[in-house]
């Protein structure tokens, strides 16, 4: 995007109220300009066939045609990155949300408050944020499909992958922008008899988590639960870092949380869970980064890695952003670097052998 050429938006939203705030919200920012709006999916396909956005803001909740499968549709004809858009914390709404992540939109951002709220100025500059840094994105045709089965990754892993000498005891993955999808894959990946547990921490909206873990586990038939203070792990299982709080490995091999203050400005951080899988299990863990902006767990994977675990991060083509797992390339802190597809068929390979005990 050059720096005279203003990012232009569509924005879909069926409530007249919450329209005037986006755009109000996108114009006032000086590098978006607002080219149209949209009632519903048939109007904003409608606009598309006028207009090429370089970003869409798109309400999921709408009459007539939803979000979901407008999305579906834009990115089977005349692909566009979309910014999802939700007000609604339902677990079930939520979980039909990711469901548009799922069919192609890059991120979700939680729908701002009016003026004169105290988190306004927070969210209405998340929104502008993500919108400016998704009009970047390349996007690609999605081929019509149906939904796919849960169950083993098809692909091979890495031919120079083999089960570690060291039984492995824990998966810790962390992810930001565009990682739902990606978790998606990986998890749908593993077998159901998957040997030791996996600890996920996933930047996101507060309130969203609920809804993530319910859709996550519909659509990959992997049990996910988001991570209690003192809760014993199970192998199959995978624990979310729940909202405002890091979380680790204790000791005793159960989930340990912690308000500690923020790490790289989150909390939760990727950077805390990898410290306390590596203080805990050293070269028995594995350590996973996958898309997002910034650079949060890139330094502590490499730490897992000079301590001989083993340690992968997400190849540049599948990332939705490049950051996290850019950033720990260059510090040579990634010993395969791979698609989503990739990965999961590599964790079903190295933990073959494995088994989880209760205290690693």
């Amino acid at each position: 995007m050059t720096m005279d050429k203003k990012i232009s938006v569509l924005v879909v939203e069926d409530s007249p109220v919450a329209q005037q705030l986006l755009v109000h919200i996108l114009n006032s920012d000086p590098r978006l300009h607002v080219l149209g709006t949209a009632n519903d999916g048939v109007e904003a396909l409608q606009c598309l066939e006028r207009n090429q956005p370089d970003v869409i803001v798109m309400d999921i909740h709408m009459s007539g045609m939803d979000g979901f499968e407008t999305t579906r549709k834009i990115m089977e004809t005349q692909p566009v990155p979309i910014v999802v858009c939700s007000a609604s914390l339902n677990p079930a709404e939520v979980a039909h949300t990711f469901r548009a992540m799922e069919a192609g939109a890059v991120a979700l951002v939680a729908k701002p408050v009016g003026p004169g709220h105290q988190e306004y100025e927070n969210m209405a500059g998340k929104l502008v944020e993500t919108v400016q840094l998704m009009s970047e994105v390349k996007v690609v045709k999605r081929w019509p499909r149906s939904r796919p089965a849960a169950g083993p990754a098809a692909l091979a892993p890495p031919a120079e992958a083999k089960p570690s000498n060291i039984p492995i005891k824990v998966v810790a993955i962390g992810t930001s922008t565009g990682g739902p999808p990606v978790l998606q894959t990986i998890l749908a990946g593993l077998p159901q008899d998957f040997p030791v547990p996996v600890l996920l921490v996933q930047h996101i909206a507060a309130g969203f988590l609920p809804g993530l873990v319910k859709w996550l586990s519909q659509s990959t038939g992997f049990p996910v639960h988001i991570g209690a203070q003192g809760a014993p792990l199970l192998p199959g299982h995978a624990y979310l870092a729940p909202d405002g709080h890091h979380m680790g490995l204790g000791a005793n091999g159960q989930i340990a949380l912690s308000g500690e203050k923020p790490e790289n400005g989150l909390r939760p951080s990727v950077a805390y869970l990898f410290r306390s899988v590596a203080a805990v299990c050293g070269p028995s863990a594995v350590g996973v980064l996958l898309t997002g902006m910034g650079k949060d767990g890139a330094e502590e994977l490499k730490h897992l890695k000079d301590l001989g675990a083993v340690t992968i991060a997400q190849d540049q083509e599948s990332s939705v952003v490049h950051g996290m797992p850019g950033e720990a390339i260059r510090l040579d802190a990634a010993r395969y670097v791979l698609s989503p597809e990739k990965i999961g068929a590599l964790l079903a390979a190295i933990t073959r052998n494995a088994r989880w005990r209760s205290e690693p």
